[in-house]
């Protein structure tokens, strides 16, 4: 399936993991559950990381898209 539009890569992810970057340089590993058109995301299963160290394990992380510098299947 060719992915035309930036949602339409986000909607692939849809229930796969997925790496988080935000722009403090935080990481958060997890499950993609949901989106918005804002990439406002949903994160089940998510692992928080800094410089690359697991810092905590979290269950449902909601993250607000402006501070996302980066999304990518894990």
């Amino acid at each position: 399936m060719e992915q035309s539009r930036p949602l339409d890569a986000l909607n692939a992810a849809r229930n796969k993991r997925v790496i988080v970057e935000l722009k403090n340089g935080r990481q958060y590993v997890g499950t993609l559950k949901a989106f918005d058109i804002h990439i406002n995301l949903v994160i089940e299963k998510t692992e928080e990381k800094v410089d690359g160290e697991l810092k905590r394990k979290l269950d449902t992380v909601f993250i607000r898209g402006d501070t996302i510098t980066l999304v990518t299947p894990a």
